[in-house]
């Protein structure tokens, strides 16, 4: 059974309209209506990629099916995690102080992106239920997650030429990314 969940920092949502996205993104032929209005969720295995203040930047990273040995072993160095994230310094006090709210989504109206476990719904849907969550990077660590704290992101604009499967979130908010 899949799990759905959506993040915010509201604990008072009694219900999920589709928007379109804040910032459109540069979507491959075919796929841009993902920026049109939809509801958004991650499934259980990824939520860690969404245990952060909404604004942060964030590169996460975790090896695929055909990921070869030396991307691992360069980029794991003995951690015993399956993902890693990283985070700016100038990021880290917030994420240490932010409560966030998981609201658990009904499954039946998702359509699986099949895309490091996101989906999406066309229609409004009703939270099923909302917790409060605290102590963030503890909450990475229980989801097999190492928090990498940098001074900036910018060195890993290569993860990206690796067999490796890099998401990047908010990276508009990364110092000097642009």
């Amino acid at each position: 059974m899949t799990n759905l969940f959506h993040f915010s920092h509201d604990p008072n949502i009694t219900i999920f309209c589709p928007r379109p996205v804040r910032t459109p993104v540069q979507r491959i032929p075919g796929q841009d209506w993902l920026n049109g209005p939809l509801v958004w969720a991650i499934d259980r295995e990824h939520q860690a990629m969404y245990l952060f203040p909404r604004d942060c930047p964030r590169i996460l990273i975790w090896p695929k099916s055909d990921t070869v040995p030396e991307d691992v072993s360069m980029w794991w160095q003995g951690s015993v995690y399956s993902k890693l994230a990283y985070v700016e310094q100038a990021w880290l006090e917030r994420l240490n102080a932010t409560t966030l709210y998981r609201y658990s989504l009904p499954v039946k109206s998702f359509e699986n992106l099949h895309d490091a476990g996101m989906w999406v719904s066309h229609t409004a849907v009703q939270p099923l239920n909302c917790e409060r969550l605290t102590e963030l990077p503890k909450l990475l660590a229980q989801e097999d997650t190492e928090l990498r704290v940098v001074e900036s992101l910018l060195p890993l604009k290569g993860l990206w030429e690796t067999s490796l499967h890099v998401s990047g979130i908010r990276l508009r908010n990364a110092r000097g990314w642009n």
